[in-house]
Order: structure tokens, then C-alpha cells, then sequence
């Protein structure tokens, strides 16, 4: 028996999805703009500056897979440096571009109904939703009601939020209802009990009640917290954690892993926050899991800081920081074990707006038990069913495993 990691570089997309026009999003390319950018000085900043520099994914295929998903080589994602694995571009079924959707399909379970998404308009929830959260969760009304990012609504809005004690809600293109407020001022517990509420009065087609905790004093430093919590809705079906849960097999759960699964399956859940220390949690996770292990992480800060935020030398910052990191992790791997670094979709921060885009995304198969080549284009779910093959289990009902080393 060996062990099985699931890396999920959460928004890394690499160019558009085959049905992008149905999202407004062709041309979309997350990792391909974000090395044109920096080719030509427009990723300068946060510490860094030039062309991208990711040598250690480009060994593992990420050239070659931006290349055939997206059909460009921009500088700093040059082709012919991939010489370990392999390496491949996956396309998803699932309807929408959000997180859930996106990991459900990577372990085994496509989306095959309809999202609830919120119109954007003001107010952008039913009045209904509104009224009964008011009244069941005591609050003094709320603020916000519209599509908005996180970070400029709290900034917008903090202050009045603050002094009247109304909640901020707000929503994005996912389905998604995000509800922020002032860890001291409104209270943690609070908020997590107000979205317990609120998650009682969405309909399951909802995605996601996402607590978003916020620190400060004044619009010019209030800062959200690591503190966030996701309400989830449980996958349609038993994903790769749960089958192999089922099966006696330990599962390890880092980061948002565990509210992204509404905790189903989960096994051991370790918390941490920002891209280091989730770093971090992996290492010491990876030097101590059993045989037989399942461990799936997402490293959230590439969407939540940069993406959103449309920053791209910030994104372009933290993925040279985690490719300085990756030797790290592969050398801590035993003999047997297989890893899969992918993304769940795209957030490109040179795109119009503040939302996730609809795009393919890597598919990077490294370790001891690694096949070699090209595999060119994946499903999703053939990422799950990669796992699972390497764990034992048998095939489950999507997916096709890329165990075998192509012709």
C-alpha cells in the first residue's frame, strides 16, 4: 500500500475551457496572462519583478500543459523544460466555475444539476431570505445586498457595519451567499451562528454560506482573518474521500478541504491559514501519514488574495514562492507515493471584474509512482480516478485512471 496526495493550487487556471463563451470567459487565461505580464514589467511588485519563475513546475509539465490547453508559450512558461511525470490539461463538466463544483469533480462526483446564482442587481437576495435572517438570527437589518468583492465591500462598508451592528451580505458569480462582520465588534460566534441560520434558509442548490470574519478600525486597515468558515452543502455522492474513508483508509484533510466537503469523508482535518502555513502543514502532514494515506490539500491564497483582487504581481509573487517550496514537498515523498498538483479553475487577474473564470486547469502527476509523458487532454474527474486506482479502490462510476504511462 502506498500514499496518494490531491494539491490543488486553487484558480491556477491555463486558458479557456472548451465552453468559456457560455461564461463570458473566452480568452480567459490565468497562468498564461500572469507570464505575459510579468515578461513585460507589468507583474513588478510584492517583492518581485521580471519574468515568472517557476523552474520546479515547469520540470513537472506546467509549460507543456499551458501550451496545449491554451496554445501560446509565453516567457516563463517555456515547454521544454518538463522532465519529470506527467503532465496533462483537464476540462470540466460541472455547470459553473465555483470551488465545491470544482473539487466534487477532481475526486470523482461532476455537478449535474443547476447552481442557485444571485442576479446582480441591488438587492441581489430575495426579500424573503433577507426578512427571515433578520428576524430569526435578531439582527438590526443588513448592509451590502449586492455582488461585491470581499475585500472592497468590507472596506466600504466596515465602518457603518461597526456602528450599526448590521451584517455585511454580499454574493460573487458563484453560488454563493458570504456574510461579513467584525470579529470583535459583532462577534465570531455570532457570525458563525448568524450563517448557521443562513444556511437553514438557502435551498441546497446554494453552494456555499461563507462566514467572512474581518479585523480594524477604520476602512484604511480592516483586514479579513484566517477565521473564515464555509457552509457547504455535501457532495451529491460519496467522492474519492469518502470511498476511501469507507474503506478503512486514512484520509488527511488540509486547509478549506473539510468545509469545501461539508466535512463528509474528511478524516483528520488540519487547519491553517495562508499559503506558508499551509506549506508548512503539508510537510509535516507528509512526514508522518501512514501507508495507505489519502491527503488532500488546497492552497487557497493564489485565489483569495490575488485573483479576486486582480493582482497580478501578487499572484505572480506567491506562485514563484510556492515553486521555490515544491522540492520540498517532492523529496519528502516515500517510494510508492504518487501526487497530483492541479486547480479546481481559473481567476485571471488580468479579466474584467473580481470572479473566478471558466478554464482548464494543470494536471502535474509526480512522485515514485508516477507514469511519464504526455497525457493530453483529462477529465476532471480522471484525477480521482488516478487516486483511487493508486490507493486500490475500485473504479468508481466517472473518471478513467492515467496510471499506465502512455505510448
Amino acid at each position: 500500500m502506498t500514499r496518494a496526495f490531491l494539491v490543488v493550487l486553487d484558480s491556477v487556471g491555463i486558458g479557456g475551457a472548451p465552453d468559456a463563451d457560455r461564461y463570458g470567459d473566452t480568452g480567459a487565461d490565468t497562468l498564461g496572462h500572469i507570464s505575459e505580464a510579468c515578461a513585460t514589467g507589468r507583474g513588478d511588485g510584492h517583492g518581485r519583478s521580471g519574468p515568472l519563475a517557476v523552474p520546479n513546475l515547469l520540470k513537472l509539465g506546467l509549460g507543456a500543459a499551458h501550451r496545449a490547453a491554451a496554445g501560446s508559450e509565453p516567457a516563463g512558461l517555456e515547454v521544454d523544460a518538463a522532465s519529470h511525470g506527467a503532465w496533462g490539461h483537464a476540462a470540466e463538466t460541472s455547470r459553473g466555475k465555483d470551488t465545491p463544483s470544482g473539487h466534487w469533480e477532481l475526486t470523482g462526483v461532476p455537478v449535474a444539476f443547476d447552481w442557485t446564482y444571485y442576479p446582480v442587481t441591488v438587492p441581489t437576495f430575495p426579500s424573503r431570505f433577507t426578512a427571515a435572517l433578520v428576524r430569526q438570527a435578531g439582527l438590526p437589518g443588513v448592509l451590502g445586498d449586492c455582488h461585491a468583492s470581499g475585500t472592497e465591500i468590507i472596506a466600504r462598508l466596515g465602518e457603518e457595519h461597526v456602528r450599526s451592528g448590521k451584517p455585511i451580505l454580499y454574493t460573487s458569480a458563484d453560488s454563493v451567499v458570504q456574510i461579513a462582520a467584525h470579529e470583535q465588534a459583532f462577534g465570531l460566534d455570532r457570525l458563525y451562528e448568524v450563517c448557521r441560520i443562513a444556511r437553514t434558509l438557502v435551498p441546497d442548490t446554494v453552494g456555499r454560506v461563507i462566514a467572512r470574519p474581518f479585523v480594524g478600525t477604520s476602512a484604511d486597515d480592516f483586514s479579513r482573518t484566517g477565521n473564515r468558515k464555509d457552509l457547504a452543502v455535501p457532495p451529491p455522492s460519496p467522492t474519492l474521500l469518502q470511498r476511501h474513508s469507507d474503506a478503512g483508509g486514512t484520509v488527511i484533510s488540509i486547509g478549506k478541504i473539510g468545509d469545501i466537503f461539508a466535512h463528509q469523508g474528511t478524516g483528520e482535518e488540519v487547519k491553517a491559514s495562508g499559503n506558508a502555513a499551509l506549506f508548512d502543514a503539508l510537510l509535516s502532514v507528509t512526514g508522518r501519514a501512514p501507508d495507505g494515506s489519502l491527503v488532500v490539500i488546497n492552497f487557497v491564497d493564489f485565489d483569495s488574495l490575488w485573483g479576486h483582487r486582480r493582482d497580478v504581481a501578487g499572484y505572480a509573487a506567491e506562485l514563484e514562492a510556492f515553486d521555490r517550496r515544491l522540492p520540498e514537498f517532492l523529496d519528502a515523498l516515500r517510494p510508492g507515493d504518487l501526487a497530483i498538483l492541479t486547480a479546481d479553475h481559473g481567476n485571471d487577474p488580468t479579466w474584467p471584474g473580481s470572479d473566478h473564470t471558466r478554464e482548464q486547469v494543470p494536471v502535474l502527476i509526480a512522485g515514485p509512482a508516477a507514469p511519464t509523458g504526455d497525457l493530453g487532454q483529462l477529465a476532471f474527474a480522471d484525477v480521482g480516478a488516478t487516486l483511487g486506482a493508486h490507493l486500490g479502490l475500485p473504479p468508481g462510476p466517472h473518471g478513467t485512471s492515467r496510471l499506465r504511462s502512455p505510448a
